[in-house]
């Protein structure tokens, strides 16, 4: 026996009259107290949620508030029943926390489950059933999942397993790149190589968008933002529509939210879920580019009372969720269901999720999905003050990762520019996208809208004092890609399935006359000059500047806006078009460097140069900026100059009408003359001298003009 054990002190203690030897051990290790259908126990770390290796074992912890009891199942891989039940006993518990240390259990050897037995009130949102085997909600990877496009175990879906978390990070530190640097690229992980073009060993995972690293480099970008990789099923919602194999591709339905998307990796991780993923985050930190995730904490794949049961919904349903006073789920995601997360359980776990992600992926941001869901009270009114909101904004493990607001949700409320934010969330800046598409097609009344999107929104965001708060973007996953917006009048959801009726009405496209891909040449010339067009605005806009991945290279989606359910080459990039449209790609390249290049376009500086101010609006001649309705030329002004360095001017002229315009960029002082360096009408671009007072700019394109010394 044990050393340590045998030495122990004894006190004496009277009970009922009697006297009782009580001993007390000097030095307690872990130890067996119980033994339970053959396993030895011992009540475990209830401050550790989920299955954590410990020497000697594993240790479970789990919690329900209203559970009368709970029971660890324990699988052989693949097995349908249980090798192994074993109820947490009632002294086991405390509070409501469950917590069991089972010995001798190898982590390789074994998934796990819960069953939760309780009361059965569906009106009080109470649907205890304890013949359902559940997923851990901590679970940090999900077994069954892994091949993509095939059912998990079918009888059983979900199961867990317990990962080593004994990745090498080394000295590795990361960029921490100023918000106002940032260049997102928005990207499928899927999607981004699953096309034979890609030319990568591993298309579709984590591996094979390492291989594209090079590319990233060679493009510019500085942030990748990958569309949901928390563990979802692609399968819940599949079906088949005139032959083709529809399936969950975005992944926005999550089932777990402390585990990687196993399907996402080119080998099997066994117990060592996610070091692929690691790799990745490692392998592009090292080369400066920052990694964020789009995270879908707004609902789940469990759906409303109609969909499927696996894990909340049996531990806690009324409190996981938000629901009505007799029971039923609110669905401001358009989803089914809606989580109920500033409930103080809830509010913890997404906290605790996060910390996660942080300290065991270094995770440097995150895009929050319908992110006004989260700032819903428990009877899913709009709070002032959101404690969820509020506790990630001034987390200390979060304090340098990105937080990036989707302000609206499928309920009504929409929130861009008044979004909760403590001066540290960053918004998906949805007017600027809607504005700025309404100019680039020539809509009347729009001129005034794109100026003051170009400037940065402060019409929005300087109300409340917000710095760095839009992400600007033009194109995303969820609409048409740039391509389509200028080659679609109406979107063309029809291989969707649902008539046509899915993806929003309101895309402010325009198909420059021909409805979808044409050999005109002239409509493919004005196509092409108008990409060049919402690319170079957005590079020259204040705020941060987001991209879908593919637009570079004119990729298309063939008039679908919402192609969440095409695994195929509606979504997948065709590598192709790269070599297809190189010089798009270039000017692409060539106005990333140019923002790098010139911090005035990225934020204000100085309170201006040269006698102008830090931004100022021009029409057709300087310092007329009133914008009115039939105008559609927009002149913004950028001037600062930093300490120590040369003054920086730099002139945007836009010009969204369907003629020449004759326009008079503001006179410089006199040792400085302009130097156009972008002129979208030309299809390359080479910087020239502007010799005249006034400049003719063609019709419906952009030109930038630098400040230079004589």
């Amino acid at each position: 026996m044990n050393r340590d054990i045998e030495q122990t002190a004894l006190v004496k203690t009277e009970l009922d009259g009697g006297e009782e030897v009580i001993k007390i051990p000097r030095n307690i290790h872990l130890v067996p107290m119980d033994r339970i259908n053959g396993y030895e126990v011992r009540p475990g770390y209830y401050e550790i949620n989920g299955a954590t290796a410990i020497p000697g074992g594993v240790n479970f912890t789990v919690h329900s508030r209203n559970a009368t009891s709970i029971k660890l199942l324990l699988f052989r891989r693949g097995e349908k029943e249980p090798f192994a039940v074993l109820p947490f006993p009632r002294h086991y518990r405390i509070g409501d926390v469950y917590s069991m240390i089972v010995f001798k259990l190898s982590i390789e050897e074994f998934e796990y489950a819960y069953q939760v037995d309780g009361p059965y009130e569906p009106d009080k949102g109470l649907i205890f059933d304890s013949s359902k085997c559940l997923l851990d909600p901590y679970a940090k990877a999900v077994a069954g999942q892994g091949e993509w496009g095939k059912p998990g175990y079918g009888y059983a879906r979900y199961r867990a397993r317990v990962v080593k978390d004994d990745f090498d990070w080394g000295a590795m530190e990361q960029p921490l790149l100023p918000m106002e640097d940032l260049i997102i690229y928005e990207l499928h992980v899927r999607g981004f190589t699953m096309h034979e073009s890609s030319g990568v060993l591993h298309p579709g995972t984590f591996a094979g968008l390492m291989e594209k690293l090079p590319y990233l480099l060679e493009l510019g970008v500085n942030v990748v933002e990958l569309m949901p990789i928390f563990e979802f099923d692609e399968m819940l919602d599949y079906r088949e529509v005139d032959g083709e194999k529809l399936c969950n591709y975005w992944g926005y339905n999550t089932v777990s939210f402390f585990a990687p998307n196993t399907s996402y990796t080119a080998s099997t991780e066994y117990n060592r879920e996610g070091n692929e993923l690691k790799t990745l985050i490692q392998m592009f930190n090292k080369h400066g580019i920052e990694v964020y995730l789009d995270v879908v904490f707004n609902h789940t794949a469990e759906g409303d009372e109609n969909g499927p049961f696996f894990s909340f919904k049996g531990f806690d349903n009324n409190i996981y969720y938000m629901l009505t006073p007799d029971g039923k789920y609110y669905n401001f995601s358009g989803c089914g269901n809606a989580v109920n997360c500033n409930h103080p359980i809830v509010r913890q776990m997404i906290l605790d999720c996060l910390r996660y992600w942080v300290t065991t992926y270094r995770v440097d941001g995150f895009r929050f999905d319908l992110a006004s869901i989260l700032g819903r009270n428990e009877d899913g009114t709009p709070m002032n003050q959101p404690p969820l909101l509020q506790d990630l904004a001034f987390d200390p493990i979060l304090r340098d990762v990105k937080l990036i607001a989707e302000a609206w949700d499928a309920g009504g409320l929409y929130q861009v520019g008044t979004f909760p934010s403590w001066n540290r969330w960053a918004e998906w800046n949805g007017k600027y996208r809607d504005d700025m598409r309404r100019y680039l097609k020539g809509d009347a009344g729009m001129a005034y809208w794109a100026a003051q999107r170009i400037r940065g929104s402060r019409d929005i965001y300087e109300v409340h004092s917000r710095e760095n708060a839009s992400v600007n973007f033009i194109t995303c996953h969820d609409g048409f890609t740039l391509y389509d917006l200028f080659s679609y009048n109406m979107k063309h959801n029809e291989k969707n399935g649902w008539n046509n009726t899915d993806g929003s009405n309101d895309n402010y496209s325009w198909n420059c006359g021909v409805e979808g891909d044409t050999d005109d040449t002239q409509v493919n010339t004005l196509r092409y000059r108008l990409m060049r067009n919402a690319f170079a605005i957005l590079m020259c806009s204040r705020g941060i500047p987001m991209f879908l991945a593919g637009d570079e290279f004119c990729n298309t989606q063939f008039g679908n806006n919402n192609a969440y359910c095409q695994d195929n080459g509606i979504s997948w990039l065709d590598w192709n078009q790269l070599e297809k449209h190189r010089g798009m790609f270039h000017f692409f390249q060539y106005m990333i460097r140019f923002r790098k290049i010139h911090r005035v376009l990225r934020t204000n500086v100085s309170d201006g140069a040269c006698g102008f101010p830090d931004v100022s609006f021009h029409g057709e001649e300087p310092w007329h900026g009133e914008f009115y309705e039939h105008e559609r030329y927009v002149g913004v002004l950028f001037a600062g100059q930093e300490k120590g360095k040369r003054p920086e001017v730099i002139y945007l002229a836009s010009n969204a009408y369907w003629g020449d315009l004759q326009i008079t960029p503001p006179t410089l002082p006199q040792n400085m003359c302009w130097e156009i360096v972008v002129d979208t009408w030309e299809e390359s671009q080479s910087s020239r001298l502007v010799q005249n007072e006034k400049i003719e700019i063609h019709p419906r394109s952009v030109m930038v003009l630098v400040g230079r010394e004589r």
